[in-house]
């Protein structure tokens, strides 16, 4: 397995000259995040990832978590891993200083996100799921559940959970059964969880879980569920972890990858019940939990993009040493890297340029986020939140299903070698498998695009946005201008069609959602690097920086706009036409 080496040069590009680092840096409560402040956190967490973390990658897939003697153990070096992880701030990093956090932007932690995933997905689960759980209590939990629970949890000293699934309730919560019984102040939970990430492990002393469960009086389906904290320790008054509460691990699930990741089913309340807390009021813990789901599904996003960049590297490293057969054309006998190859060139392009439009995008979406929070103008504010809804689904569905393809053309670039577990090619393809369905699989991404961000408002958001990407012109740049301006055609034609065809057959939009979902991907991508080629052209122009870096970008602009940018016309074609096929067959005839 080649080495990991975080891509400072592009991620900075990408934050100052894509996601305006600078204006995100002039909102109040982010004056600190310099430019030399920024530097310095992203060369810190390169080292930790490329010299701590990565190391561990292969390990942990190797050896995975596991239970003995009713304790979850996990891989040689996670522990000393994780110690030095928390003990350098890193699980704080875009939290408020009230919390103990250092309060910097969330578009430089998702920087420093990409390189935890990229080095060790396995490892960087962990404080993505404890941010959840961070999240939930800071917009809903009282302040009593704060003061005891946040500052150990932002630290990192103590981990999160989210518990949402049941092994008869997957996607479909309002089938949640987990029940909570009142007891004076608190809540006493009895039930079974799965598929809880990092749900008992031996990191920390405590884990603290969030849970959603239903109340006796509870009304049925999703208006009956509450969110509630549980906690692996019972917390003394004086906020110290003290007696074993009653949840335990009954298996730790065997997957196909992230081995490391401990998964792990939960038992609440096998005698009296495991004592909980309420989290904000009553009835309203799905609510509570989609409050959050723009971050969470942002963050699997990341991991999309970081699984993604690693497997590039490791398939570019490859490709640049192993040495088999001669240039098409070359005048000389001698055999060279199969980096020389036209098809293999192919892959590594479309590797390259897929990791590049997934960064900006969600750098970009990061951008939007830390400006929906912070900007001091309520307009502008709620301008940047239109933007982050609208794109979360595709940030968190079209990042995991393009980092599923680049991890594969990973394996394809290796060819048998690939194939081969030694290598590390197919653990980067077998860690990608669980993104598309992490936070709700691809279907429910699309779903939400198409019913609760386009058609509620019947394509408006939507519309305002396209006519606000038109607002660049690209034609200075050589085709890769015609080729963005198609993509947005298709995208508003699509559009369109979707909002019309809704109030016929409902049905028929649903069909094409996941299309649409890869068409806003595929669209915007373009965009983005139309745009990073644009500036490099400018940079170049004005001169002093560094020319290969700029002309690349030009390059594998032009790439994705002739390789990549044309499938829109696909996709619009396969949307408007494609829709009855896929329902003429019915369930029982398949």
């Amino acid at each position: 397995m080649s080495t990991y080496t975080a891509p400072l040069q592009d991620m900075q590009f990408v934050l100052t000259e894509l996601a305006d680092l600078e204006g995100v840096a002039a909102l109040p409560g982010y004056e600190e995040a310099t430019p030399d402040v920024v530097q310095a956190v992203l060369d810190e967490a390169a080292r930790l990832a490329q010299e701590v973390l990565a190391p561990l990658n292969q390990v942990g897939d190797q050896q995975g978590s596991r239970l003995a003697d009713d304790k979850v153990i996990t891989p040689d070096g996670w522990r000393q891993a994780y110690r030095t992880f928390i003990e350098s701030g890193w699980n704080s990093l875009a939290f408020e200083e009230k919390y103990g956090g250092q309060n910097l932007p969330w578009l430089v932690a998702t920087a420093v996100q990409e390189m935890w995933h990229a080095s060790n997905m396995s490892f960087g689960l962990c404080p993505m799921l404890t941010q959840g759980a961070v999240e939930a209590l800071i917009l809903h939990g009282s302040e009593e559940l704060q003061d005891r629970y946040l500052p150990r949890m932002v630290s990192g000293e103590w981990t999160g959970t989210m518990n949402l699934t049941e092994s008869q309730a997957g996607s479909d919560l309002a089938a949640v059964r987990m029940k909570a019984v009142p007891e004076g102040d608190h809540y006493r939970l009895f039930g079974q969880k799965i598929f809880i990430t990092y749900g008992d492990h031996d990191l920390t002393e405590n884990i603290v879980h969030m849970v959603l469960a239903r109340l006796p009086d509870a009304p049925e389906g999703v208006r009956g569920i509450s969110l509630f904290l549980v906690p692996k320790m019972l917390v003394d008054d004086n906020g110290e972890p003290g007696a074993r509460n009653e949840v335990r691990c009954v298996s730790l699930e065997h997957k196909l990858g992230i081995h490391a990741s401990p998964t792990a089913v939960l038992a609440y309340g096998d005698d009296q019940g495991a004592l909980g807390y309420l989290v904000g009021e009553p009835n309203r813990g799905l609510e509570y939990m989609f409050t959050m789901m723009n971050l969470a599904r942002h963050a699997v996003g990341v991991e999309g993009l970081g699984i993604a960049e690693r497997a590039f590297q490791q398939a570019k490293s490859y490709a640049l040493e192993r040495v088999q057969g001669r240039p098409i054309g070359a005048q000389t006998a001698d055999r060279a890297p199969i980096a020389h190859h036209p098809d293999v060139r192919r892959m590594l392009m479309t590797m390259k340029t897929k990791v590049e439009a997934m960064r900006a995008l969600v750098y970009v979406w990061a951008s939007a986020l830390d400006k929906s929070q912070h900007h001091a103008d309520q307009e502008e504010r709620l301008r940047h939140f239109g933007a982050v809804e609208l794109l979360t689904p595709v940030v968190k569905g079209w990042c995991t299903e393009t980092g599923n393809e680049v991890a594969s053309l990973g394996i394809q670039v290796h060819g048998g070698m690939g194939y081969i577990e030694e290598t590390g090619a197919a653990q980067h393809f077998r860690d990608a498998r669980i993104t598309t369905i992490y936070e709700g699989t691809t279907g429910i991404q699309a779903n939400d695009l198409v019913g609760r961000k386009l058609l509620r408002d019947q394509g408006h958001a939507a519309r305002a946005f396209i006519d606000g990407l038109r607002d660049i012109d690209f034609d200075v740049l050589d085709g890769v201008g015609r080729a963005v301006e198609a993509g947005l055609d298709h995208l508003e034609q699509a559009t369109d069609w979707i909002v019309n065809t809704a109030q016929g057959d409902p049905r028929l939009p649903a069909a094409a959602s996941y299309y649409y979902l890869s068409l806003w991907g595929t669209v915007i991508g373009g965009w983005l690097m139309a745009k990073a080629a644009l500036v490099a052209q400018q940079r170049l122009e004005a001169g002093g920086g560094d020319d290969n870096f700029y002309r690349a970008k030009i390059e594998t602009a032009r790439y994705y706009a002739t390789h990549i940018l044309p499938q829109s016309g696909a996709l619009l074609h396969t949307i408007t036409e494609g829709s009855e096929a896929t329902l003429a067959v019915a369930p029982e005839q398949l």
